[in-house]
Order: C-alpha cells, then structure tokens, then sequence
C-alpha cells in the first residue's frame, strides 16, 4: 500500500503537507466551535449596563442604541439606557447619573470627546469599566468601531476617481472633534493631496445639529449662486450622509443634478438617492449601527466574564456606488 502510494508520485513531504492541511481544518473546526460556544455562553445576568446615548435623531444613532438595549435584555441584563437628544449639557448630566447609579458597566455612544472625555474618566476612576461606540477615548476599554480610516480612503478615492482627478470640492467639517468624523477627513485630505487639480474650496462649511437637512440646503444653495458656471463645482463631501441628503436636494432643486455628494452611514434614504440613476448622489458608506450595538454589548459580557479585549472592535462597512448600492442594500436589509 505505501509502495503504491510513493509510485504514484506522492512521497513523504506531499503526506507531510497533506496532514498539516487536515490538522489545520480540524483546528478550524475547532475554533469555529469554541467561538460559537462562547457566544452562546456570554451572559449578562444581574448585571446592569448604562447606556449612554448623545442623541437617536439619526438612523444610525437609534439602530446603535436600540441594538444595545435588546442586547442587553437578550443577554439578561438590566439596561438603563438615556438619550441626550443632541444637547451636551444634557449629556454630561445624563453621565453624572449613570456614574451616581454605580451600573457594572457604561457604554457611551457618539459624542464630542472633549465635552464626554472628563466624564468618561470619572467613572473609570469609580471603577466602572467604560465602553464606547464610535469614541476614540483613552478611557474606553473598548471601542466598538467601524474601520474609519478605510472608510475615508475609500470614499475619497471613489470621489476623486469620478470626477476624473481634477476639480473644485465642497467639504462640510463641522464636528472635526468627533473621532470618525475626524478621521474621516483627514483621509479625504490625505487622499486629494495626491491628486493636485482636485482643491477644497475654502472655507469648508460647517455642517450642524439640529435641523441638519436645511441648514445644508441653505448653504449648498448659497454656494451655487457663487459658482453658477456648470463645471466650477465638481463634487460635495460629507463625513456623515444627512448633510448629504440636504446637499443633494439642493443640487436636484437648482438644476445642478452634475455635482456628485458622498457621505457616511447608510441612511435608507440616502442609499435610495444613490440608487437613483438621476440624482447626484453618487456613494454613500453603509455602516451596520445595529451590529456596533450588539457587538459592544457582547464585549461589555467578555469583559465582565474576565475576558480580555482588543483596544477597538471593527465591524465592517460597505461602500455603496451606483454599481452595487442594490447588492449592499440587500446585505443591509434595507427596502
């Protein structure tokens, strides 16, 4: 039998291999089995979670928060979620009270580090363990994210390649002092500098919150009637997609459907326009909010278990052009 083998053409270095390729998918199989036990085993029971939410306007801020909640109840635990509503004196407050209420854990989603940052600390120094969803903060444990660095390279290369390399772009940076936005940015820059005909038209706008939607409108349409000549304007940046939504209306009401917007998140009705072969979205970043929600509290539940974690926790995203925005809005479940 084993001269049979050899004759063949196996020898011993082919068997050799042949086994390390079996021992390696029985280790496999293994892992995967270990990995689901573990998730089937991760419990919350009788512990209580704050959840500390800077505001649910959003889409992707209501499918983080309530992701979170669910998960926590699925999971046996008590959430005591509270909502800022956008409004960072509220916020702080809102945080002070968790940390009064000594939960077994907090988990802060969004917010401006230096307003949340101070707070963040306090409970850590009272012994809470500190968890965040999209906050860059030494003093999270973990921060469950998505990878915005590949984000902001991607969508800015998509931007640059459609518009052929060259041409005057309007950015919205006003929450540079929240992490993603931040970073988000900072690779649109990083990415343009290397194309020198594409120049961000200056100064930057100022994107805010509330009533985000027409404030975007207002200012797009006040820098169309500034460069009203087809072609001086060639594409509209945000980091998140809800300037881009009102930015897109403004383009479609003035006729200027030539503009491109790109944006972040992976709003439904944002991935609609996109999928609109006549409307000037042109991409749009789809996060999975609900999935950074179950996965923070899952890792809330490894750490209380003893667990050690790695510094951030990403989950993917999906960047949705007018190619693939259906295929991606299947993945998403959305419409």
């Amino acid at each position: 039998m084993t001269e049979d083998i050899f004759s063949s053409g196996f020898n011993r270095r082919n068997l050799l291999k042949l086994a390390a390729v079996a021992a390696a998918a029985v280790g496999t199989q293994a892992a995967s089995g270990s990995q689901a036990f573990a998730e089937q085993e991760l419990s919350l029971k009788g512990k209580r979670i704050g959840i500390s939410a800077t505001g649910t306007d959003h889409f992707f801020d209501l499918q983080a928060y309530n992701a979170q909640i669910e998960e926590v109840k699925r999971l046996g635990g008590e959430p005591i979620a509270v909502d800022a509503s956008r409004n960072d004196g509220k916020l702080v407050s809102q945080l002070q009270t968790l940390i009064a209420q000594k939960p077994d854990a907090i988990v802060q989603l969004l917010g401006t580090l230096s307003v949340i940052d101070p707070w963040l600390k306090k409970a850590r120094d009272a012994g809470i363990p500190v968890f965040t969803i999209d906050v860059g903060s030494t003093n999270s444990l973990n921060n469950a994210t998505s990878d915005n660095w590949g984000i902001g390279k991607d969508l800015a290369l998509q931007l640059v390649s459609d518009i052929g390399g060259e041409g005057n772009i309007v950015v919205f940076n006003g929450f540079y002092g929240v992490t993603p936005c931040a970073i988000r940015y900072d690779q649109l820059v990083n990415v343009t500098k290397y194309f020198p005909k594409v120049k961000i038209i200056q100064p930057e706008l100022r994107d805010v919150i509330p009533n985000t939607v027409q404030d975007a409108f207002t200012q797009i349409t006040a820098i169309l009637n500034k460069y009203p000549e087809k072609g001086s304007i060639k594409a509209i940046w945000s980091a998140w997609d809800i300037p881009q939504l009102g930015a897109t209306q403004a383009l479609a009401a003035a006729g200027r459907t030539e503009i491109k917007t790109y944006g972040v998140d992976g709003s439904p009705e944002v991935l609609q326009l996109v999928a609109d072969p006549n409307s000037p979205a042109a991409a749009d970043v789809a996060q999975q909010p609900a999935e950074l929600g179950r996965t923070a509290i899952r890792n809330v539940a490894r750490y209380l278990a003893g667990e050690t974690l790695p510094r951030e926790t990403y989950v993917p995203a999906l960047l949705a052009n007018k190619v693939n925005v259906g295929e991606v809005s299947k993945k998403l479940g959305i419409g």
